[in-house]
Protein backbone atom coordinates (compact mmCIF):
# COMPACT_ATOMS: atom_id res chain seq x y z
CA UNK A 1 0.00 0.00 0.00
CA UNK A 2 2.87 2.43 1.06
CA UNK A 3 4.35 2.10 -2.35
CA UNK A 4 0.83 2.64 -4.32
CA UNK A 5 0.63 5.93 -2.13
CA UNK A 6 3.94 7.22 -3.22
CA UNK A 7 3.46 6.67 -6.59
CA UNK A 8 -0.18 8.42 -6.40
CA UNK A 9 1.18 11.18 -4.74
CA UNK A 10 4.28 11.61 -6.70
CA UNK A 11 2.80 11.33 -9.98
CA UNK A 12 0.17 13.75 -9.85
CA UNK A 13 2.45 16.47 -8.36
CA UNK A 14 5.52 15.80 -10.75
CA UNK A 15 4.15 14.54 -13.75
CA UNK A 16 0.20 15.87 -14.31
CA UNK A 17 1.30 19.29 -12.67
CA UNK A 18 4.48 19.07 -14.63
CA UNK A 19 3.39 18.49 -18.15
CA UNK A 20 0.05 20.85 -17.52
CA UNK A 21 2.68 23.93 -16.39
CA UNK A 22 4.52 23.74 -19.81
CA UNK A 23 0.81 22.95 -21.75
CA UNK A 24 -0.33 26.95 -20.14
CA UNK A 25 2.79 27.84 -21.42
CA UNK A 26 2.64 26.24 -24.97
CA UNK A 27 -1.42 28.03 -24.88
CA UNK A 28 0.24 31.21 -24.45
CA UNK A 29 2.93 31.09 -27.44
CA UNK A 30 -0.08 29.29 -29.74
CA UNK A 31 -2.16 32.71 -28.60
CA UNK A 32 1.03 34.95 -29.24
CA UNK A 33 1.43 33.26 -32.86
CA UNK A 34 -2.44 33.77 -33.49
CA UNK A 35 -2.01 37.61 -33.26
CA UNK A 36 -3.81 37.31 -29.94
CA UNK A 37 -1.27 39.67 -28.52
CA UNK A 38 -3.75 42.47 -29.31
CA UNK A 39 -5.81 40.87 -26.91
CA UNK A 40 -2.88 41.18 -24.52
CA UNK A 41 -4.96 39.52 -21.63
CA UNK A 42 -5.29 35.95 -23.15
CA UNK A 43 -1.55 34.83 -23.81
CA UNK A 44 -0.20 36.73 -20.79
CA UNK A 45 -2.97 35.00 -18.43
CA UNK A 46 -2.39 31.68 -19.74
CA UNK A 47 1.63 31.95 -18.91
CA UNK A 48 0.97 33.39 -15.92
CA UNK A 49 -1.57 30.13 -15.03
CA UNK A 50 1.79 27.76 -15.70
CA UNK A 51 3.84 29.82 -13.35
CA UNK A 52 0.74 29.27 -10.98
CA UNK A 53 0.63 25.37 -11.44
CA UNK A 54 4.33 25.14 -11.26
CA UNK A 55 4.01 27.10 -7.90
CA UNK A 56 1.48 25.93 -6.16
CA UNK A 57 -1.03 28.87 -3.88
CA UNK A 58 0.75 27.89 -0.51
CA UNK A 59 4.09 28.90 -1.29
CA UNK A 60 4.06 32.51 0.07
CA UNK A 61 6.29 35.11 -1.53
CA UNK A 62 9.83 33.23 -0.27
CA UNK A 63 8.67 29.80 -0.64
CA UNK A 64 7.68 27.86 2.61
CA UNK A 65 8.12 24.18 3.22
CA UNK A 66 4.96 23.12 3.35
CA UNK A 67 4.35 23.44 -0.36
CA UNK A 68 3.78 20.39 -2.62
CA UNK A 69 4.44 21.24 -6.07
CA UNK A 70 7.22 21.90 -8.29
CA UNK A 71 8.48 24.48 -6.93
CA UNK A 72 8.54 22.88 -3.62
CA UNK A 73 10.38 19.83 -4.97
CA UNK A 74 13.12 22.15 -6.22
CA UNK A 75 14.14 23.47 -3.21
CA UNK A 76 13.65 19.90 -1.30
CA UNK A 77 15.93 18.34 -3.71
CA UNK A 78 18.24 21.62 -3.59
CA UNK A 79 18.94 21.05 0.03
CA UNK A 80 19.92 16.83 -1.22
CA UNK A 81 22.28 18.33 -3.82
CA UNK A 82 24.05 21.65 -2.25
CA UNK A 83 22.54 23.78 -5.15
CA UNK A 84 20.52 26.46 -3.57
CA UNK A 85 20.93 30.08 -3.59
CA UNK A 86 21.49 32.29 -6.42
CA UNK A 87 24.90 30.78 -7.14
CA UNK A 88 23.76 26.99 -6.43
CA UNK A 89 26.61 26.10 -3.98
CA UNK A 90 24.09 26.20 -0.83
CA UNK A 91 21.99 23.61 1.54
CA UNK A 92 19.93 26.40 2.29
CA UNK A 93 17.00 28.52 1.51
CA UNK A 94 15.46 28.77 -2.41
CA UNK A 95 17.19 26.55 -4.99
CA UNK A 96 18.79 27.83 -7.64
CA UNK A 97 16.56 26.49 -10.35
CA UNK A 98 13.72 28.58 -8.79
CA UNK A 99 15.96 31.52 -8.71
CA UNK A 100 16.67 30.84 -12.38
CA UNK A 101 13.09 29.84 -13.38
CA UNK A 102 11.30 32.89 -11.78
CA UNK A 103 13.95 35.00 -13.90
CA UNK A 104 13.01 33.32 -17.09
CA UNK A 105 9.03 33.41 -16.24
CA UNK A 106 9.10 37.35 -16.02
CA UNK A 107 10.93 37.41 -18.75
CA UNK A 108 8.29 35.26 -21.09
CA UNK A 109 5.64 37.30 -19.62
CA UNK A 110 7.69 40.06 -20.67
CA UNK A 111 8.16 38.88 -23.94
CA UNK A 112 4.52 37.92 -24.61
CA UNK A 113 3.48 41.07 -24.08
CA UNK A 114 5.96 43.09 -26.32
CA UNK A 115 4.84 40.36 -29.05
CA UNK A 116 8.03 38.99 -29.58
CA UNK A 117 6.59 35.11 -29.80
CA UNK A 118 9.86 33.69 -31.37
CA UNK A 119 11.69 34.81 -27.90
CA UNK A 120 9.18 33.60 -25.98
CA UNK A 121 9.08 30.01 -27.12
CA UNK A 122 12.89 30.19 -26.59
CA UNK A 123 12.66 30.99 -23.24
CA UNK A 124 10.14 28.53 -22.54
CA UNK A 125 12.73 25.92 -23.67
CA UNK A 126 14.94 26.88 -21.47
CA UNK A 127 12.06 27.01 -18.45
CA UNK A 128 11.57 23.17 -19.50
CA UNK A 129 15.14 22.10 -19.19
CA UNK A 130 15.44 23.80 -16.07
CA UNK A 131 12.16 21.67 -14.71
CA UNK A 132 13.52 18.46 -15.32
CA UNK A 133 16.49 19.27 -12.93
CA UNK A 134 14.40 18.43 -9.90
CA UNK A 135 13.09 15.22 -11.11
CA UNK A 136 16.57 14.03 -12.01
CA UNK A 137 17.78 14.81 -8.91
CA UNK A 138 14.92 12.95 -6.93
CA UNK A 139 16.02 9.99 -9.45
CA UNK A 140 19.41 10.07 -8.39
CA UNK A 141 18.31 10.43 -4.80
CA UNK A 142 15.78 7.00 -4.47
CA UNK A 143 18.76 5.33 -6.80
CA UNK A 144 20.78 5.41 -3.96
CA UNK A 145 18.67 5.04 -1.57
CA UNK A 146 17.60 1.49 -2.76
CA UNK A 147 21.17 0.86 -3.75
CA UNK A 148 23.38 1.97 -0.27
CA UNK A 149 20.66 2.41 1.88
CA UNK A 150 18.57 -0.42 1.51
CA UNK A 151 15.52 1.20 0.44
CA UNK A 152 11.94 -0.86 0.82
CA UNK A 153 9.19 -0.28 -0.77
CA UNK A 154 8.33 3.39 -0.52
CA UNK A 155 11.93 4.21 -1.25
CA UNK A 156 11.21 2.32 -4.20
CA UNK A 157 8.11 3.96 -5.33
CA UNK A 158 9.10 7.46 -5.07
CA UNK A 159 12.24 6.44 -7.52
CA UNK A 160 9.72 5.33 -9.80
CA UNK A 161 7.45 8.16 -10.02
CA UNK A 162 10.50 10.25 -10.41
CA UNK A 163 11.74 7.90 -13.51
CA UNK A 164 8.28 8.06 -15.05
CA UNK A 165 8.51 11.75 -14.70
CA UNK A 166 11.40 12.25 -16.33
CA UNK A 167 12.29 9.21 -18.61
CA UNK A 168 10.50 9.94 -21.79
CA UNK A 169 12.77 13.08 -21.92
CA UNK A 170 15.88 10.88 -21.37
CA UNK A 171 14.92 8.41 -24.07
CA UNK A 172 14.26 11.07 -26.61
CA UNK A 173 18.15 12.20 -26.27
CA UNK A 174 19.28 8.37 -25.34
CA UNK A 175 17.14 4.87 -25.79
CA UNK A 176 20.14 3.40 -24.20
CA UNK A 177 20.28 5.95 -21.27
CA UNK A 178 16.69 5.42 -20.30
CA UNK A 179 16.84 1.91 -20.83
CA UNK A 180 19.58 1.29 -17.95
CA UNK A 181 17.51 3.97 -15.95
CA UNK A 182 14.12 2.10 -16.62
CA UNK A 183 15.80 -1.15 -15.52
CA UNK A 184 17.46 -0.37 -12.44
CA UNK A 185 14.44 1.83 -11.02
CA UNK A 186 11.36 0.18 -12.63
CA UNK A 187 8.73 -0.96 -10.07
CA UNK A 188 9.47 -4.98 -9.48
CA UNK A 189 13.65 -4.37 -10.30
CA UNK A 190 15.65 -7.41 -8.92
CA UNK A 191 18.40 -5.00 -8.07
CA UNK A 192 19.09 -1.29 -8.36
CA UNK A 193 22.55 -0.01 -9.31
CA UNK A 194 22.90 4.08 -8.26
CA UNK A 195 26.30 4.13 -10.53
CA UNK A 196 24.66 3.07 -13.44
CA UNK A 197 22.01 5.12 -13.21
CA UNK A 198 23.90 8.12 -12.32
CA UNK A 199 26.46 7.83 -15.65
CA UNK A 200 23.57 7.09 -17.56
CA UNK A 201 21.67 10.49 -16.73
CA UNK A 202 25.15 12.07 -16.83
CA UNK A 203 25.37 11.24 -20.88
CA UNK A 204 21.97 13.37 -21.82
CA UNK A 205 22.44 16.79 -19.63
CA UNK A 206 24.16 18.31 -22.71
CA UNK A 207 21.48 16.78 -25.06
CA UNK A 208 18.84 18.04 -22.25
CA UNK A 209 20.63 21.56 -21.95
CA UNK A 210 21.32 20.54 -18.31
CA UNK A 211 24.81 20.81 -16.94
CA UNK A 212 26.38 18.82 -14.26
CA UNK A 213 26.59 22.16 -11.60
CA UNK A 214 23.05 22.01 -12.50
CA UNK A 215 22.25 18.93 -10.82
CA UNK A 216 24.69 19.00 -8.05
CA UNK A 217 25.58 15.97 -6.19
CA UNK A 218 24.05 13.95 -2.82
CA UNK A 219 25.06 15.70 -0.50
CA UNK A 220 25.88 14.48 3.37
CA UNK A 221 24.86 17.06 5.57
CA UNK A 222 26.25 15.03 8.86
CA UNK A 223 29.83 14.28 7.32
CA UNK A 224 29.60 18.05 5.01
CA UNK A 225 30.66 15.99 1.99
CA UNK A 226 29.08 14.24 -0.83
CA UNK A 227 28.28 10.79 -0.56
CA UNK A 228 30.71 8.21 -2.25
CA UNK A 229 30.06 7.67 -5.87
CA UNK A 230 27.71 10.43 -6.03
CA UNK A 231 29.96 14.02 -6.35
CA UNK A 232 28.87 16.16 -9.15
CA UNK A 233 30.16 15.35 -12.35
CA UNK A 234 32.04 17.69 -14.48
CA UNK A 235 30.84 19.09 -18.13
CA UNK A 236 32.58 17.77 -21.34
CA UNK A 237 32.40 21.48 -22.29
CA UNK A 238 34.33 22.28 -19.26
CA UNK A 239 36.84 19.69 -19.59
CA UNK A 240 37.36 20.48 -23.34
CA UNK A 241 38.13 24.07 -22.48
CA UNK A 242 40.58 23.19 -19.75
CA UNK A 243 41.94 20.84 -22.25
CA UNK A 244 42.14 23.31 -24.90
CA UNK A 245 43.86 25.61 -22.70
CA UNK A 246 46.65 23.52 -21.40
CA UNK A 247 47.15 22.22 -25.22
CA UNK A 248 47.56 26.18 -26.12
CA UNK A 249 50.30 26.91 -23.25
CA UNK A 250 51.90 23.98 -24.14
CA UNK A 251 51.78 25.23 -27.44
CA UNK A 252 52.76 28.78 -26.77
CA UNK A 253 55.75 27.40 -24.16
CA UNK A 254 56.99 25.14 -26.57
CA UNK A 255 57.05 28.04 -29.26
CA UNK A 256 59.32 30.17 -26.83
CA UNK A 257 61.42 27.63 -25.82
CA UNK A 258 62.12 26.46 -29.55
CA UNK A 259 62.82 30.38 -30.42
CA UNK A 260 65.55 30.51 -27.14
CA UNK A 261 66.94 27.37 -28.24
CA UNK A 262 67.69 28.50 -31.96
CA UNK A 263 68.20 32.20 -30.76
CA UNK A 264 71.13 30.60 -28.05
CA UNK A 265 72.62 28.01 -31.25
CA UNK A 266 72.94 31.15 -33.22
CA UNK A 267 74.85 32.83 -30.70
CA UNK A 268 76.76 29.60 -30.26
CA UNK A 269 77.77 29.20 -34.04
CA UNK A 270 78.84 32.54 -34.23
CA UNK A 271 80.79 32.87 -31.31
CA UNK A 272 82.49 29.41 -33.16
CA UNK A 273 82.83 31.50 -35.86
CA UNK A 274 84.47 34.36 -34.68
CA UNK A 275 87.04 31.69 -32.40
CA UNK A 276 88.04 30.48 -35.82
CA UNK A 277 88.97 33.70 -37.48
CA UNK A 278 91.32 34.37 -34.09
CA UNK A 279 88.82 36.93 -33.21
CA UNK A 280 86.74 35.45 -30.40
CA UNK A 281 83.85 37.43 -28.43
CA UNK A 282 84.92 37.23 -25.23
CA UNK A 283 88.81 37.41 -24.37
CA UNK A 284 90.52 35.82 -21.15
CA UNK A 285 93.02 38.46 -19.54
CA UNK A 286 96.26 36.44 -21.06
CA UNK A 287 94.89 37.23 -24.50
CA UNK A 288 93.67 40.94 -23.55
CA UNK A 289 97.51 41.71 -22.18
CA UNK A 290 99.20 40.11 -25.06
CA UNK A 291 96.72 42.15 -27.73
CA UNK A 292 97.66 45.55 -25.70
CA UNK A 293 101.68 44.49 -25.84
CA UNK A 294 101.56 43.59 -29.68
Amino acid sequence: MIGREQIIKKGTAYMNFFMYTIREFEDALDDCKRGCINCNDDPVHAWDEGVCFYTGSIEGEDGTPSGYLLHQLADKRSADFKTGGPDGTDVDGQSKINYDLMSLFSLGNFQLQSGNCSAARKTKEQVAQLMYVPLIQGALRYAFKVDKLQGGEKEKAEGAAFVAAVNPRVYAASPEAATTIYNNMKVGASSTNAADVKKAFESVYPAMGITCADVGGLWDEASKKYYDGMAPCTDASNTKVVTQTNSTLAIALGTTFGALFAIALVGILYMRSREKQGAPVFKTQEMSESSSSA
